[in-house]
């Protein structure tokens, strides 16, 4: 694939994901899930204008600027540490809607993650690099929908770590 249409299939996959977590946050109740879906939706609306930025420069000059896509969600790892320290304080919720869209999020940043990561592979220079940093943001993303999705369903699972089981409780 072509850098130029590697983007704007990207800029198709980064408005489906925005698209889902603004219907999500607008359809639940919950607070702390709204904001966290504001939070993913914003992100997205960057990825946009990032990659609109950098479609507008390709087509003007034929380069586009190695400038590194910022993000608003942490390093991976700092969020498997703060949601284990979490863990142990967090009740189950009972929102099916939540869950059902935070499921249809997981997916969708799935198959993001696979596109961006078949570009990876495909493409070289610049157009890898910028790539290659879209795998790292979106693994993030996955990571905060997977700790939504198990703090609602109460699974003792964290990250796809086994925490703890129900049980045992019984």
């Amino acid at each position: 694939m072509e850098l130029e249409q590697a983007i704007k299939t990207a800029l198709e996959y980064e408005t489906r994901v925005r698209d889902l977590y603004v219907e999500a946050a607008s359809q639940v109740s919950d607070k702390a899930a709204q904001h966290v879906l504001k939070t993913l939706a914003r992100e997205e609306q960057y990825h946009l204008d990032y990659l609109t930025e950098r479609l507008h420069e390709w087509q003007s000059n034929r380069t586009i600027s190695p400038e590194i896509v910022a993000t608003l969600v942490p390093p991976l790892d700092h969020i498997e540490r703060e949601v284990k320290k979490l863990s142990q304080n967090i009740t189950p919720r009972s929102h099916e809607l939540e869950l059902q869209m935070l499921q249809k999020a997981l997916e969708v940043e799935k198959e993001t993650t696979q596109f961006y990561q078949s570009l990876v592979e495909s493409l070289g220079g610049t157009g890898q690099e910028m790539f290659a940093r879209f795998v790292e943001i979106e693994a993030g993303h996955q990571a905060i929908v997977r700790a939504e999705i198990d703090a609602i369903t109460g699974s003792g699972f964290w990250f796809d770590f086994h925490e703890f089981s129900r049980e045992k409780e019984l």
